[in-house]
Parts: structure tokens; C-alpha cells; sequence
């Protein structure tokens, strides 16, 4: 019979319901500002953001783990943007299974439209709720954790 796991206290569990509800409706909201504002998902968002940072070309695996999704899940919304002229896909020469993301001029044209208002939105919704000092306390919670799972089994 397995153990009883340790419960959190109620102040873990204040915390832990505090980031959660916080990050999805964070997430929720600029989500659907990035629909409104760009009629782009906030997953055609993420990949053209993290493409373009990367020089506009990535191996589709590379991506996939960079936004931590599901391989499915990267194909599909590759497959969408494919369709819509965003990215498009290149056969990898030196690995025949592997396949580059190319983010093509439509692609660039939509993420630089969307990003300035992106970044508004982040800056009203989440940097102007917090003084220097909680940033700079958030960002080394946030990569305290980051480190942690890096160390953790998947």
C-alpha cells in the first residue's frame, strides 16, 4: 500500500493556486489580445516569435523543444502556418528524417506587427502591477525553478 504523499500546507497550497490562477489568466488575457489585435493565435504567436528570435530558421525538433510541446502538436500548428503562408518547411540535408521551420516574409511581417502591441499588453498587464524589486524577484523565482526542472526526470 503506497504512502500517503505529503499534502502542501495551506500556505503551499495558497501559493501554488495564487501562480496558477495568476499564469492562466495572464495567459488567457494575452492570448486573446494577440487574437484581437493580430487575428494570430497565441500558438502561430510563440512559434513565429521564437523562430524569428533564432535568425528565422530552426530544426523543427529544436522548436519543439524550445516551447515545449508535444511533437504532434508542433507538426499540426506548423502544418496551419504552413497553409497560411507564415512558415514554410525545408528538408534537412545532412539528416533525411529532419526538417527545418522557416519563417517566410509573411511570417516576419506578421510578428513584426503584432509584437509592439504584444509588448504593450504585457508591460499594462504585468510589469506596470509590480515595482523593480518584485521583477527582479520574480525573474530569479522564475529561473530558481527553470533550474530546478532542468535537474528533474521529465
Amino acid at each position: 500500500m503506497d504512502a500517503t504523499p505529503p499534502w502542501l500546507t495551506q500556505e503551499q497550497q495558497a501559493a501554488w493556486d495564487g501562480f496558477i490562477r495568476m499564469q492562466e489568466k495572464l495567459i488567457g488575457r494575452l492570448a486573446r489580445k494577440v487574437q484581437a489585435d493580430s487575428r494570430m493565435s497565441a500558438a502561430d504567436y510563440i512559434v513565429l516569435a521564437k523562430l524569428t528570435e533564432a535568425g528565422g530558421r530552426m530544426r523543427f525538433m529544436d522548436l519543439t523543444k524550445l516551447v515545449e510541446w508535444e511533437k504532434s502538436r508542433m507538426s499540426h500548428q506548423v502544418g496551419r502556418m504552413v497553409k497560411r503562408g507564415l512558415v514554410a518547411k525545408e528538408e534537412c540535408p545532412d539528416d533525411g528524417r529532419g526538417a527545418f521551420v522557416v519563417a517566410t516574409p509573411a511570417g516576419y511581417q506578421a510578428i513584426e506587427d503584432a509584437a509592439p502591441l504584444h509588448v504593450e499588453h504585457v508591460r499594462r498587464l504585468f510589469i506596470d502591477a509590480l515595482t523593480e524589486d518584485e521583477l527582479a524577484t520574480i525573474a530569479r523565482i522564475s529561473a530558481r525553478v527553470l533550474d530546478h526542472l532542468e535537474k528533474q526526470p521529465d
